[in-house]
Parts: C-alpha cells; structure tokens; sequence
C-alpha cells in the first residue's frame, strides 16, 4: 500500500497497488473499472460464439448470421486473397461521377451506400415533438478526432496528427489503382476539403450543448444554402415528399456550405470521398490493410496492436448485432434475482430524489412540482430488452458472399430503415443500449433510463456487496443518469423529452448560477496529459454530483458505513491508461477524468470530511463557499 493518505487522494489511496501491477492489454487503450468489465464480457461472449460456431447450434436466427459473420471476419485468408479489391469495387462510383448533373442523379444511391458525403442526413425524433419524427441535417466529419484540433493555439498538435494520419494514407493508397501521380493528388486535396470542413463544423464542446442542435428551418430556405445540390428532388427521392422543415444541427456549417461544396471545389469533394471511403473500408480487407488502416488511430490512443482477428471478427459481429448478442448476454448471465434487486434500487432512488427536491434552494413551487412530475414519468430499463427490433429479422448473413459484402449490404439496410421511419411514431420502447454493453445513460428525449446487464457487476454492483458498497457503485451510477434528467441539457426537456422550458426565470438564473460554480469547480486543472475545460464536462459533473448526493442521503436512511461507500465509488473510477488516450479524451470526452470523478465530487459533501476527518491540512478539502451542491 502507498504512503498516501485518503484525506489527500482517495483515487491513489483505493487503487494504488492495482494501478502499480496493472498491466494494459496491448489492443486496448485502459485497463481498470469499465474496461475489466468489458474485456471479461468478451471474453465469455466469444467463447460462446468459438462454442456456436463448432455445434452449429444457435439460441435465435439472430445468433445464427452474427456467429456466420463472425465466421467469415476471422477468414484471413479469403480477406488475403480478395485484398484491397472489394474496397475497389465499392470506390468505384465515385470515380464514374464527372460533374454535378451525375452527382446530383446519384446522391439517394451514395446515402444508401453510405458514401462519405458534403453534408449528413437523417431521421431522428423531434426534439419538441418527441412523438413524431424530423429530417436532420449536420455536416460531414474531419479527419482528426475533433474539429478544435484546427483552431488557433493548435498548430503543433494539428500538424503532428496531420503527419501521423497522411503516412497511412499514403500507404494505403499505395494499394489502388491510381498512378503515383494522382496518389499524391488525392491526398492532397483530401486535406484541403478537410480543413474547409474543420473551419465550419461543430466542436465537441458546442455539440455538448442539446438544445443548439434544435434549428428548423423552412426547406426551401436549407435547399437555396445547400445549391449546388438539388435538395428539394433529394427529398421526393428519399421519402416520397417534401417535408416543410428541416432541422439543421449546425447553422454556421450550412451557412457556409457554398465555400465547402460548388463547382471549383468538385473536384476536392471527389478525391476527398474517395481516399475516405478506401480507408474506412480497410478492417474488412487484407490483414496487411487491416493494420495500416487501424495505425492512426491507435497512436491516437497508445495501442500497441490491432485485435487478433478472432477477437476482432466477434467485435464486429457483436457490434453489427447488438440486441440480439445483448438479449442473449441478458438471458444467460445477468439473474432474476439481480434485476430485481437492481430495479428496487432505481426506484428507491427516484423516491428520495423526490424527496429531496421537496427541499431544494434552487427550485419555486410551481418548478418543483414539474421537476417532481418529470421524476415521475422517468421509464425504467433494466438488464436487456424483452425483444429485439425487427429489422434484424430482416438481417440476412449470405454465405456465399463475403463478410466485406455482408457487412455493406447490413449497412445499406440499416441506412434505408433509419430513413423509412420518417412518417412513423417514436419507438419509446426502443433501447439506447445493448444488454452486454459495460455502460448506462439517459436519454433527456425520451426520459428514459438504461442499465444494461453486462454494467451490474463488482465493483459496481453484486447480490454479494454490501448495501454501501452498491449504493456507492451502481447506486451512484443510478443517480447520475436521473440527474442527467436535470442537467444543463436535460433542464431543458420536459417529462416527455420535448424541449419546453419549464422553469420561472429566477429558477433558471439560480441554476445557472450554480452550473457555473461547477464549471468553475473543474475548469484549469492542470494534468500530466493536459488542461480540464470545465465547460465541456459540466453535465456529466453535474450528473456526478447529483448521484453522489442523492446517495449519500440514503445512506443516512440505512445507517450506511460511509468508508464502504467512498471506497467504492473510488473503485468504480479505477483506471490505468495510456497517456496518449488521456489526451486524446481531454478533446472528445464529454466525463472528467477517471481520478476527477473520483476525488473531486466527495469534496462538495459533508460525509466526505466527517467520515475521515478531513480538515484545511487535508489535500482534499474544499472551503465551505467553494463546495457545490445542486441536486
């Protein structure tokens, strides 16, 4: 055990002797927590699927075409016979459009194909009608892992990951057809496109913020700002008419598309679409393209090496069919028992957060009985679904195709039916997550909650823990996602996830007020890997913060032993990671990091200071006017 003291790092002093022998997978970025949980599902779903694949016997159809898929992936040597071909074959269609007028004809084929495009479009709920459905449009992404990377006080990093990114192009693009001519065309221009779209799409930051995202405006108003595309004949094509609004989530992108998309820059869109499309069409090739394929990327995070292509066939397969492997990891290691346990907690928790809402500072009467209405009305769900959606019933494994063929056939199916739901009603049943995925979340649009089995294990969760230990693992994880229906997006959203401001205005300027003590709380922490933008992860702090409270309050209810409590709350944040990946998740992860979460919330409550004494000497003590409470 460290010398150090719990009153000045609760992180390092509950997970030190871990950190110090953990050793991280070298096709993974971390080790610890979330991540153990997951490598340990893989694990038992795999040798299931080895176990399927030598019986030949399957609990669903669903199973039959994942583990068939799966079978075709770990083929190396027909993805080594077929090489870069099938890439090729796909890119094809691009090279066959000369101009505009064969763009324009072609654009419902390249949507459905999946095709890197100037701009992206979906169907999604209405965020203020969350019954129905709307057509969304957003730009295309960059080529780095955020578009912040390309704003001033960069330059370095930028042009590093630039480099790092332009090697493995080039290689790979070494493999086509082109002369070595055109090769170093392609990149070229690649690049240019690149740094338009850079300069007009959203940041992580500005996509943290819901509520933006929610402009309609009238399509023929989008139509003329999206010329040269004919966007009215687009919409006939796609949907059979012409919906009279659209929704754009980045206004300043489609007030700029005529500097990204017109006839000079064509040619740019061209070479641009087609070297995207080749390198995102590479797992599925050869394992040589495999690996070069994957090498940005994995310097990005500090992996050592690409998955063997056993583990990588299941990540595919299990991704591609992910109800049905989560019905199944649901069905066959997560107990009845368990998810009644579990389910009691959650509304246990609902209860007192109600209660405690009775006594908030920040919230009027007439607010409170809508915060305590939205409670509530909060759907629950628990473990894994009862069924999965029908089109997978639709997801046909050929076995005389390819897994390359299989997977954009699945794609292009997928692409179509997420398109087809325009005239339908909002699925609510539908779950945001599969049953052996090791996470859970809200969803402020449908005011829902989600737990799926493969998260309800030690440390956060066991029939075998302690009623302390699990209120400060899963417990807190469940206040978190109630808390996120009160968060600076969530705030937003009413008890049935349309955006509705609810709140009187002095309310809401009480609120803010205390959202920016928040902010201010982690903003400019100095890291080994880098500086916290407060800004970015205030929703998930104040969800944090609001889990930690609401359980530590029912503590008091269970005469709870609170050194359990924050020990394990310090457990479930465990992690070892590459340096290179905890940069990386400054720019793009929306959560504090790992030993934040972990140290920083205990400090805003006063069972953290009487349960170890914590006093101004103390590393981990906050002056009473600092510490922040909200829920």
């Amino acid at each position: 055990m460290s010398d150090i003291r719990i009153q000045d790092d609760l992180f390092e002093y509950v997970n030190h002797d871990w950190i110090e022998s953990a050793v991280i997978p070298d096709d993974k970025p971390t080790a610890g927590g979330f991540a153990d949980l997951a490598v340990d599902v893989e694990k038992k779903l795999m040798a299931d699927f080895a176990s399927m694949e030598a019986t030949q016997e399957f609990p669903s159809e669903h199973l039959r075409n994942a583990v068939l898929l799966y079978s075709q992936i770990k083929d190396v040597k027909k993805r080594n016979r077929d090489g870069i071909r099938p890439a090729l074959k796909e890119a094809s269609i691009l090279l066959k459009i000369k101009d505009m007028n064969a763009f324009n004809r072609r654009l419902p084929e390249l949507i459905y194909g999946g095709y890197p495009l100037p701009f992206a479009i979906g169907v999604d709920a209405d965020m203020k009608d969350t019954k129905h459905h709307c057509v969304m449009l957003s730009g295309p992404s960059v080529i780095l892992p955020d578009a912040s990377y390309y704003k001033p006080g960069m330059e370095q990093q930028k042009e590093s990951m630039l480099g790092l990114w332009s090697q493995m192009a080039s290689a790979i693009l070494a493999k086509t057809r082109l002369s070595p001519e055109d090769q170093a065309l392609y990149l070229e221009d690649t690049l240019k496109f690149d740094a338009i779209i850079a300069s007009l799409v959203k940041t992580s930051e500005e996509w943290a913020d819901y509520p933006a995202i929610y402009n309609p405006m009238k399509t023929r108003t989008v139509a003329g700002l999206l010329k040269p595309i004919k966007f009215r004949k687009l919409l006939e094509r796609l949907f059979g008419r012409v919906p009279e609004i659209i929704v754009v989530a980045e206004p300043r992108f489609l007030k700029g598309f005529k500097e990204l998309f017109n006839e000079e820059n064509f040619p740019l869109y061209l070479h641009w679409a087609y070297v995207t499309c080749i390198l995102g069409s590479t797992s599925l090739l050869s394992e040589e393209l495999r690996n070069l394929g994957g090498t940005f990327r994995r310097a990005l995070s500090g992996i050592a090496a690409m998955p063997v292509p056993e583990k990588f066939a299941y990540q595919i397969a299990s991704n591609l069919f992910s109800q049905p492997v989560g019905l199944y990891y649901g069905q066959k290691y997560f107990g009845e028992e368990a998810k009644k346990d579990v389910t009691e907690m959650v509304y246990g928790i609902i209860a007192k957060y109600k209660q405690r809402l009775l006594h908030n500072d920040i919230l009027s009467e007439s607010t409170r009985e809508k915060a305590i209405l939205k409670l509530s009305k909060i759907e629950v769900k628990m473990g894994y679904p009862d069924k999965v959606e029908e089109i997978y019933d639709k997801m046909i494994v050929d076995p005389d195709k390819s897994a390359f063929e299989n997977v954009s056939a699945i794609s292009r199916l997928r692409v179509i039916d997420g398109l087809s739901k325009l005239d339908e009603p909002v699925d609510r049943t539908k779950w945001a997550m599969p049953g052996h995925l090791v996470n859970a979340c809200y969803n402020p649009f449908s005011n829902d909650i989600t737990f799926p089995a493969a998260i309800l294990q030690a440390p956060f969760y066991s029939l075998k823990q302690t009623r302390s230990q699990n209120l400060g693992g899963i417990g807190a994880v469940i206040g978190h996602e109630i808390s996120h229906a009160f968060d600076n997006n969530g705030a937003r959203c009413d008890e049935n996830g349309n955006l509705n401001n609810w709140w009187t205005k002095e309310d809401n300027k009480k609120f803010v007020q205390r959202t920016k003590a928040m902010i201010k709380e982690f903003d400019g922490i100095e890291l080994p890997w880098g500086k916290v933008n407060g800004s970015f992860i205030v929703s998930e702090n104040i969800a944090d913060n609001g889990g930690m409270g609401v359980t530590l309050d029912m503590m008091h209810d269970i005469d709870g032993n609170f050194e359990e409590y924050f020990v394990n709350w310090a457990k479930v944040w465990c992690i070892k990671a590459k340096p290179e990946y905890q940069k990386l998740l400054l720019s793009v992860d929306v959560h504090a990091p790992a030993v934040l979460r972990a140290n920083m919330q205990p400090q805003n409550f006063d069972e953290w200071y009487a349960t170890y004494h914590v006093t101004k000497k103390d590393k981990m003590y906050l002056a009473p006017n600092k510490r922040v409470t909200i829920w």
